[in-house]
């Protein structure tokens, strides 16, 4: 027996019996030889870890466009937070704890640069939309590799697809994942928005940190308590009241925060950019990656653009656009 088939036994042995089994996986689009070591769904983590698209996050947008300060939250700073939320749940449940990560490190790759204001200015321009929770299936199946794709399982693809809005995921870790990504946003969102002077603490609702606490940490561990004690089977969930005042707070957040105008000043040149680029490339697809290009070839150039710019760093896409539309200095000798 090989080390994976020895994992494979452990996991049928100690996770619940609503666990997702990495030795009953529904596999991949394209059949691949099994690793002696690692099971599929730690396969599907690695990749993800080692992809160009996962490092790019470190470079995208969370809620801040250029923030002032090295201590606000990133896409990939998110991510990580999301994962350890995610695991620490799916450990204490008794589920699969790998896939559960695998979920967590891949949710967010669809993401455009500038954050919400990027992934708002490409679902306008596209004619078939843009939702970067269906972009991050085409970032793993598609354009990962230089379009050769990473080949993920079915399991992994539909956690990263369903992890915020619509049907939910039909693994528990799917589901869990949805719920530790709320949990992680709105909680390091209240952080940065204080440290931003975007938010006034005194103005957060008294009920939320009756119940959660003041502290960040503290209002995690409450939650991540309340998850723990209260899912029961493929039924993820805080308290029905934890769950009430929670609503509460995402909605305040959007109202206080979000909708800021001091949060999002820099948004309203984000559509500019993003348009500007995308007309851009549209005109000129040849200046596109020879991957991309094909695409634009065998689907549509709107396709092809959309996916090159969303696969933009924020730094990248303002390099490329100066690159591009702003004159350089005419130096005279």
């Amino acid at each position: 027996m090989c080390i994976r088939e020895e994992i494979e036994e452990l996991e049928l042995k100690t996770l619940c019996k609503d666990a997702a089994f990495s030795k009953n996986t529904l596999g991949r689009k394209n059949s691949e030889k099994p690793c002696e070591i690692r099971t599929e769904f730690q396969r599907d983590r690695d990749r993800i870890i080692h992809s160009k698209s996962f490092r790019r996050l470190k470079h995208k947008t969370q809620v801040f466009i250029s923030p002032k300060g090295d201590h606000y939250r990133t896409r990939l700073t998110h991510t990580l937070e999301v994962s350890q939320i995610a695991r620490t749940v799916a450990r204490a449940l008794k589920y699969n704890e790998d896939l559960t990560e695998a979920i967590a490190l891949g949710h967010d790759v669809g993401h455009t640069p500038f954050g919400h204001a990027g992934e708002s200015a490409l679902n306008d321009l596209c004619p078939y939309g843009f939702k970067h929770y269906e972009q991050g299936i085409r970032v793993f199946s598609v354009l990962e590799k230089e379009g050769k794709g990473l080949n993920l399982t079915e399991e992994v693809l539909n956690g990263i697809v369903c992890h915020t809005k619509g049907e939910e995921a039909f693994t528990a870790e799917g589901r869990i994942v949805r719920l530790c990504d709320r949990v992680a946003y709105v909680n390091h969102d209240i952080e940065d928005a204080i440290r931003a002077g975007v938010l006034d603490p005194e103005k957060i609702p008294k009920r939320f940190i009756e119940i959660f606490g003041d502290r960040f940490s503290e209002r995690i561990d409450t939650m991540v308590k309340s998850i723990i004690e209260n899912s029961s089977g493929k039924n993820i969930k805080m308290s029905d009241e934890l769950t009430s005042v929670f609503s509460g707070i995402h909605d305040f957040m959007y109202s206080e925060v979000y909708l800021n105008k001091d949060s999002y000043s820099q948004d309203q040149k984000v559509p500019f950019i993003i348009g500007s680029l995308y007309k851009h490339y549209k005109t000129y697809p040849d200046k596109m990656p020879e991957y991309i290009q094909k695409i634009a070839r065998e689907d549509s150039p709107e396709r092809a653009v959309c996916d090159y710019i969303a696969g933009m760093t924020d730094q990248y896409a303002i390099n490329v656009f100066k690159e591009i539309f702003i004159p350089k200095s005419i130096i005279s000798f």
